[in-house]
């Protein structure tokens, strides 16, 4: 690893003369990067937010431009090829490479390509490539799909992947590894230039990088300084709620915070928090202060104002998700507001460090905790922060159904050979271990549908050619894929618009009115939620107030209204798990009693009462309390591991419970406990029986041939390999027809082929993802033989929280969901703490 201390390399004087006139001095690991970039180096830069990575980034290939003078033998040519994980970065990240480029009159052309760019820019551009092009994994997934792709990309020099931090852990950081192998293979002089803020182990992102499979790692360059992150948490002067996640109760403090600042980023964990939140803030802002939302499902448009509009300074506040928590620089941000805990304290850095963006600054954070555990949460990201240590994992293993999607774009560009392919994509470093056996079953897959689908003539879309070279079967198999290329399944969406007049009066929709149903599409929602309302129910979005007035199709046809109690959106969107790094700290913290001195002091109160009521076992160990209440018989634990673990936990325990004559009728998850319910007193139970790590065996198994949750994770698998396409030319599938498509698949292989490579890709799917069970697998051996089981004859201090989630429904009226959970509260706390 190298720390920049001071590079002998100088920039040239146009670049020193650009900024010496801005008063700015390049910092070392600019000039270091840009050094390893000129001399052919593939390199990553760790450096704070702030730093100027993306500058960093960028110096080589401007200083590469400047020198070339007009474009190679007059025909443009790529040069280098910016990838981001967000269609915002991307945009911002033109404006502010545009200015050193126009201020300096350099000869270079830069242009985006996302999914919001027309098409005819797009054709535009595979004609007359820019010197630099902006784009999005998906985006050059496409790009490598296409016709001559090769001879697009073979003048590359440089490829810069900012926020690789943000990609390398999932399918889309997958997707982008595959795609870098291909550009290294058909461009033989280019770089790698990995941009990425603060990270647990380096060395791991470097592998990532390094697609050309040499023996030595890109140059790790590490910039030296940076200031720490001014973190506070905001303890609330009213009653902290035991639940829930609004954080309603807050809102009068938070305002007062946005009032101080100059303006403020307010981050929260989910679309339906950012809707509550923004309405929340709008009915207490008596000062007319310019707030806005930002959220994914809103329409392209509506965002773009947003963001237009915090570039130039306009606005107060934003209350937004995950799409703006990287990289964007908006300047006159100087204070971010995490609402909820954080759930990963690389995520907090990341969203702290929207505030200055400079590297010399310390930038201020608000912690809000929602509820008593989300306290804990808080502190444990904060102490974290201050420690400077954070969370994250090494190079993933890279996923079955992303490696057929990319055969098959693959076979639509350029075609492939079978050897040179597998060479080239174990040169991705999530593929590094792929086997051949594995590689022929992928590609067999995607040239027949395997085994048991062969008879189907849908399923070939690749066929070899005599010379040896396997392409795609048709036109339409090439369009098919191009349509439907990503890694993200999205729940299934409906267009919220604005009625027509037809809609509006009541009107039969004749093809002559239907034209009239539909008016401006305000973004989208999903289905589920939708589904669930009724004409004439009002709900929140975009920050309004809506009135639904028909389903027609793939829209949702509203009106604005007036309400006091709109429905609140669930969204799937944006819910993240809890890190096994953080659950670490806060199960540390619960254990150790000198630590709770600095707790507010009724969660403090809280855990004195546990402690005398019940027990707060040593970390290693875990609780478990079994309790009558109401007629039922309660069986709670407290791993602290996340929702996705203690969902799998819960699966698994009411199944060996079923088996032990127990008789469970339930359970329900929280981030840091599961409770299970029935009607058999479970206090007698062997609790080293039922929390056996075996139970990840045979149960597992039993239970995932069952499930609901496998037929799910195996639909967005058939998805993403392009097994079953939602989008064709022509035609749209609704979420039903997907649905049925693929549970038909799915029954005919668990019947005719269970080793198909489909079932394999989605059960490691669901081990990795939805289940968690290697985070599961590791608690049940850590606390094998520590177990502590409390048999108490009512409920418990610890247990109020996960009780109140027992029977809660997703979606009611806000006011009205909170009138409900505080009365079942009251209950429980006099029951625990009197």
């Amino acid at each position: 690893m190298e720390d920049t201390q001071g590079p002998s390399f100088r920039l040239p004087p146009a670049f020193e003369a650009w900024f010496a006139a801005r008063c700015w001095a390049p910092r070392p690991h600019q000039l270091a990067l840009a050094e390893a970039s000129l001399s052919g180096e593939s390199a990553l830069l760790i450096a704070p937010t702030g730093g100027g990575k993306t500058l960093a980034g960028f110096l080589g290939t401007l200083i590469e431009l400047s020198e070339r003078g007009a474009t190679n033998s007059g025909i443009p040519a790529l040069h280098t090829l910016y990838v981001s994980p967000l269609k915002a970065l991307a945009a911002d990240v033109q404006r502010n490479v545009m200015t050193p480029v126009t201020e300096m009159g350099l000869p270079v052309r830069i242009e985006t390509r996302t999914g919001d760019t027309a098409t005819h820019v797009r054709q535009k551009q595979r004609k007359t490539p820019p010197d630099i092009l902006l784009t999005t994994p998906e985006q050059l997934a496409l790009l490598i799909a296409s016709d001559h792709a090769a001879a697009f990309f073979a003048d590359l020099r440089c490829v810069i992947i900012d926020e690789i931090h943000a990609l390398t852990p999932s399918k889309r950081g997958d997707m982008l590894s595959l795609a870098l192998a291909t550009l290294a293979e058909w461009a033989p002089a280019c770089r790698f230039l990995g941009l990425s803020a603060t990270v647990r182990e380096p060395e791991a992102l470097a592998q990532w990088l390094d697609v050309r499979g040499r023996k030595e790692s890109p140059r790790i360059i590490t910039a030296s300084g940076g200031v720490k992150a001014d973190v506070d948490i905001l303890i609330s002067r009213e009653r902290i709620p035991w639940s829930g996640h609004s954080g309603r109760f807050a809102v009068a403090e938070v305002y007062e915070a946005i009032k101080a600042a100059k303006m403020t980023l307010v981050f929260v964990n989910t679309r339906s928090q950012a809707e509550l939140m923004f309405q929340e803030l709008w009915n207490a802002n008596e000062d007319g202060l310019p707030i806005a939302l930002h959220h994914g499902s809103l329409v392209r448009e509506q965002r773009q104002r947003v963001e237009a509009a915090m570039a130039a300074g306009l606005l107060k506040a934003v209350v937004c998700t995950s799409t703006l928590d990287l990289g964007i620089d908006w300047g006159e941000v100087d204070l971010v507001i995490q609402m909820g805990a954080p759930k990963g304290a690389a995520r907090l850095i990341q969203r702290i460090g929207r505030a200055n963006h400079r590297m010399d600054e310390a930038s201020k954070a608000i912690l809000v905790p929602t509820n008593r555990f989300e306290v804990l949460e808080c502190r444990a990201a904060e102490a974290a922060v201050e420690a400077g240590e954070i969370d994250g994992d090494g190079v993933r293993t890279g996923a079955l159904d992303i490696l057929a999607q990319h055969v098959m774009g693959r076979a639509c560009g350029e075609g492939f050979r079978l050897d040179g392919l597998f060479d080239e994509v174990r040169r991705a470093a999530p593929y590094a271990c792929l086997d051949w056996e594995t590689f022929e079953r992928i590609v067999d897959f995607v040239a027949t549908g395997g085994y048991a689908l062969k008879t189907y003539d849908r399923f070939h879309r690749i066929v070899r050619r005599n010379d040896g070279l396997w392409v795609a079967r048709t036109a339409r198999d090439k369009q098919a894929h191009r349509m439907n290329v990503g890694a993200i399944v999205e729940a299934p969406m409906l267009s919220v618009r604005l009625a027509g007049f037809a809609a509006k009066a009541g009107l039969p929709p004749s093809s002559e009115q239907r034209a009239l149903r539909a008016g401006r599409k305000l973004g989208e929602m999903e289905e589920y939620f939708l589904s669930l309302l009724t004409p004439g129910d009002t709900f929140l979005f975009g920050g309004e107030i809506l009135r639904l007035v028909a389903i027609d199709g793939l829209d949702a046809l509203v009106m604005r209204a007036q309400s006091d109690s709109p429905a609140i959106p669930t969204y799937n969107g944006g819910k993240f798990p809890l890190t096994t790094f953080l659950a670490d700290r806060v199960r540390k913290m619960i254990h150790d009693p000198a630590q709770w001195a600095g707790l507010p002091d009724p969660v403090r109160e809280w855990f004195e009462i546990q402690q005398l009521r019940s027990a707060i076992p040593p970390p290693n160990h875990l609780l478990i309390e079994t309790f009558p209440r109401g007629g039922r018989h309660y069986l709670v634990c407290y791993p602290f591991e996340g929702r996705l673990a203690h969902q799998t936990l819960g699966m698994l325990v009411t199944r060996r419970l079923e088996r032990m004559g127990a008789k469970p009728a339930g359970f329900v998850a929280s981030e840091y406990a599961m409770a299970v319910w029935g009607m058999e007193d479970m206090r007698g139970t062997a609790m080293d029986a039922v929390f056996h790590p075996d139970m990840l065996g045979d149960d597992l198994e039993e239970w995932l041939s069952e499930s609901a949750l496998m037929k799910r994770t195996f639909a967005h698998c058939a998805i993403i390999s392009g097994l079953i396409h939602r989008n064709l030319p022509g035609t749209e599938k609704n979420s039903r027809q997907v649905t049925f498509s693929t549970d038909l698949i799915y029954d005919v292989l668990r019947s005719h082929e269970p080793d198909h490579i489909l079932l394999q890709a989605a059960r490691q799917d669901a081990a990795t993802g939805l289940l968690d069970v290697r985070r599961l697998s590791d608690m049940l051996a850590r606390i094998e033989g520590r177990i502590v089981h409390k048999q108490l004859d009512r409920i418990s201090p610890f247990a109020v929280p996960v009780m109140l989630e027992v029977g809660r429904e997703p979606v009611f009226g806000a006011s009205a969901i909170e009138a409900v959970l505080r009365e079942a509260e009251d209950d429980l706390v006099r029951d625990a703490m009197g």
